[in-house]
């Protein structure tokens, strides 16, 4: 009887929960046309539109205006890349050593037009850092000096803004007038990524693995089917012959995920030089572009319709009432959650394309994240899988989690740029997540038996993921109005 009562209280509950769903989004799409109907004169960043007629277009964003601006270029470059690569590849049934010489190729063809003579900084920092990791990877202190010595790059970069050729001699100053068309230094906070990636990968690799691969594949379902999922290449390392200097520059360098990831492991990007992926068909990878196709269509629908972005770079939001803020800036959030989707899948499709899996980057959408925790898991999912691995893991992982999320944090506002205000953002989310984290252990300790209980705990948990995600957005939304404002 108790069991009935328990599922007729949940279905009741269900259908509230739907019924509140769409009641709000109906008030939000509501009141968001009507602001931007009331206020687009006053607005910047609009532009004709092409998929509505009569509607403005909200193109107020640089990223999401230069990225949809050089698309048409960037496919016709992706498609010839990857049909020279496959056919390489199919045609003299290339491994790894012969995929990297490949890849080298054709992606320092692409870097030579985004770079120009920029090239030789990151060919020499690079080259630097391979000779320090063979050299230093199987003493004692070679964690701490890596990140050192990384970090010390990162911050230099920055610091000196890409350098100038000047600063060698006024001999080679003439090549500053070859820079290229993308400031390089803003794209090597990636390879910074992928250099710790390799030397770690190199140093694990002349040490015990604690990756138990039978229990691992009774617990996955993919490497039960006979495929190898991505955790497995990247935690089974590779024979040391792949720690060649020619598979690492390659996997520096590799164009498709080279101007914006995900980020992919030195052991999982080795393994698939060697064996291309296998667990996506051609079928799936051609629906996973259609998907992304859709999911574009979305996003101009929505920058047809609801003029958010343009409201932050223009300042009106200053001018609204309360409520309308919140709705500016839950659609700001919203239109940043889906701009990154659609970069982030649109440079993995090629990459699968290419054979090269790489993790998913925003798995689950930003509405659907009800703590920090999950938030994070899910918002730029590869970095946070890079940042476990290689950061988190190596200072102690759980044993000192309160301890490593500051440090944690911290690196992820220096990696972003060298500014107060985002490690101000970074320690102000740290604060957040440790109220989090003792609240969800005490849940976790604390048994509930009665339906009532059970109610009580799971809407009290609803309300304490709403105040959760919302000082969170609030943190992220001071950030992004605040780096709109001056892109503006």
């Amino acid at each position: 009887m108790n069991l009935l009562n328990s599922s007729g209280n949940k279905k009741r509950e269900l259908g509230f929960l739907i019924l509140y769903a769409a009641a709000f989004y109906a008030f939000i799409i509501h009141r968001s046309l009507q602001l931007s109907r009331d206020h687009y004169l006053k607005l910047f960043g609009l532009r004709p539109g092409w998929l509505l007629p009569h509607r403005l277009n909200d193109v107020s964003d640089a990223q999401w205006r230069n990225f949809q601006g050089n698309l048409p270029v960037l496919t016709v470059v992706f498609t010839l890349f990857t049909l020279i690569a496959n056919l390489l590849r199919t045609s003299f049934h290339l491994k790894a050593r012969g995929m990297s010489i490949i890849w080298i190729l054709i992606s320092f063809t692409y870097l030579s037009y985004l770079h120009g003579a920029c090239i030789i900084f990151i060919l020499s920092i690079a080259s630097v850092n391979f000779l320090f990791v063979k050299i230093f990877a199987r003493t004692k202190y070679f964690s701490f000096v890596f990140w050192i010595f990384n970090i010390f790059f990162l911050l230099c970069n920055r610091v000196y803004e890409g350098y100038s050729f000047y600063m060698i001699g006024q001999r080679w100053a003439y090549l500053d007038n070859f820079r290229g068309t993308f400031r390089w230094h803003i794209c090597f906070n990636f390879v910074v990524l992928r250099m710790i990636s390799f030397g770690y990968d190199y140093h694990w690799a002349h040490r015990d693995s604690h990756f138990d691969h039978k229990k691992h594949i009774q617990r996955c379902d993919i490497c039960k089917s006979g495929k190898t999922c991505y955790q497995s290449l990247q935690e089974r390392g590779v024979q040391n012959d792949k720690f060649s200097f020619m598979t690492y520059l390659s996997y520096l360098v590799y164009a498709p995920l080279y101007l914006a990831g995900p980020i992919v492991s030195f052991n999982a990007f080795a393994s698939q030089l060697d064996v291309p992926q296998n667990n996506l068909s051609a079928r799936d990878i051609a629906w996973y572009g259609l998907r992304w196709v859709f999911s574009l269509l979305l996003m101009e629908l929505m920058t047809h319709l609801f003029y958010y972005n343009a409201f932050a770079i223009s300042g009106m939001w200053k001018e609204l009432h309360p409520m309308d803020v919140f709705i500016i800036g839950y659609g700001v959030l919203i239109f940043m959650w889906l701009k990154f989707f659609l970069i982030w899948r649109y440079f993995r499709f090629w990459s699968l394309i290419c054979g090269i899996e790489v993790p998913e980057n925003m798995p689950r959408c930003i509405n659907n994240c009800y703590n920090l925790e999950t938030f994070w898991k899910n918002w730029h999912a590869s970095y946070n899988k890079w940042l476990v691995r290689y950061l988190y893991i190596p200072l102690g992982g759980t044993r000192r989690k309160l301890l490593n999320v500051w440090v944690v944090f911290t690196f992820v506002a220096i990696w972003h740029d060298l500014e107060w205000k985002l490690l101000s953002w970074a320690w102000l989310t740290c604060l957040f997540f440790i109220p989090e984290m003792i609240l969800k252990s005490a849940v976790n300790a604390f048994q509930v038996e009665s339906t009532h209980g059970e109610f009580v705990v799971r809407e009290l948990s609803a309300v304490a993921g709403a105040i959760t995600i919302t000082c969170l957005m609030q943190t992220l939304l001071v950030l992004l109005l605040d780096h709109l404002a001056l892109v503006g």
